[in-house]
């Protein structure tokens, strides 16, 4: 038998294998979790922000604190304030109405992380992550404007 010629060829075969592997593996990895934070700044900056409009003196200072709400959200998972879109919608006129809903929807565009723009082209550069909640007025408040 002759061993002598094959002397470390498992551990070059290994290396080559793992890195196939494993540098597709980690790039997943460290995508979904971008994915999973954006999605968790999603939510909490939609519920956030529905709180904040239901609860507030007016629809106009509501919206100021559902705005600083949803930027909040969005920091706090590592995003910048200005990467989120949110949608208000409120189901009765004036907006505060006791007893009407208020809707709250919540758009974050994750960018993949590591691409260059050159790429373009080929893949989309970004994921996009969106959430909605709804919150009723209390009933038993006065009207608000």
């Amino acid at each position: 038998m002759d061993r002598g010629r094959e002397d470390g060829s498992a551990m070059v075969e290994f290396l080559g294998v793992a890195l196939i592997l494993l540098i597709p593996l980690v790039y997943l990895v460290v995508t979904l979790g971008r994915v999973q934070a954006g999605a968790f700044a999603a939510e909490g900056a939609a519920t956030g922000a529905v709180r904040a409009l239901v609860t507030a003196e007016s629809a106009a200072v509501g919206t100021t604190r559902a705005d600083a709400a949803v930027r909040l959200a969005l920091t706090d998972q590592g995003f910048a304030g200005d990467e989120g879109a949110l949608t208000l919608e409120c189901s009765q006129s004036p907006c505060l109405t006791p007893g009407g809903s208020v809707a709250a929807v919540v758009r974050v565009e994750v960018p993949l992380p590591l691409l260059p723009e050159a790429v373009r082209g080929w893949v989309p550069l970004s994921v996009l992550v969106e959430a909605a909640r709804t919150g009723t007025v209390d009933e038993y408040v006065a009207v608000r404007p």
